[in-house]
């Protein structure tokens, strides 16, 4: 059995992102300012790794600081009863990274893309791998579930949340 090799998430190099329609128009992006990372791979080789992942809901940013009050009240993530999201891996294989999302008290399997932009060692002899990842959830399916519809008839925000997801992991000696 070969020896598990742990990374960690470098926060100032990675930005969780999600992108959402609004009034079918135009997209508002919006980021998770506090979050978490740990990967658990057989040496330098990240098929396979075991990967979990959590966000604070409570540190939500839009830029708009009434709708960042909206998106923590129980209309979607209900920050004060639901303090976390998470993510556990359950596999792995170098491009389609599979596994659990929990928001709220909703977990359901959903798959992300992953481009692994390869392995570097920075100017502090610290060894770091990147990644960008990508993926689509219906945050319906997390009871995420308010809504409004303008005059026209058409939905305020978008079922369709697109994941955007810029990960350096450091390896830990």
């Amino acid at each position: 059995m070969s020896n598990k090799t742990n990374w960690s998430i470098d926060s100032t190099h990675s930005e969780i992102a999600f992108k959402v329609k609004h009034m079918m128009i135009s997209t508002v992006t919006g980021h998770f300012e506090d979050f978490q990372a740990t990967a658990k791979t057989d040496g330098e080789n990240f098929n396979n790794a075991t990967i979990e992942f959590s966000a604070k809901t409570a540190s939500i940013n839009t830029k708009n600081s009434d709708r960042d009050t909206h998106l923590k009240s129980d209309d979607f993530f209900n920050a004060e009863k639901y303090p976390e999201m998470k993510f556990a891996s359950k596999s792995f294989d170098g491009e389609k990274l599979i596994g659990d999302l929990t928001i709220r008290d909703v977990t359901k399997e959903i798959t992300l893309d992953v481009d692994f932009n390869g392995i570097a060692v920075d100017p502090y002899g610290q060894t770091k791998a990147g990644f960008e990842i990508r993926g689509e959830v219906n945050r319906k399916d997390f009871n995420l579930t308010w809504n409004a519809v303008t005059e026209a008839g058409s939905i305020v925000v978008s079922d369709k949340v697109k994941l955007v997801i810029d990960v350096q992991l450091i390896k830990q000696s």
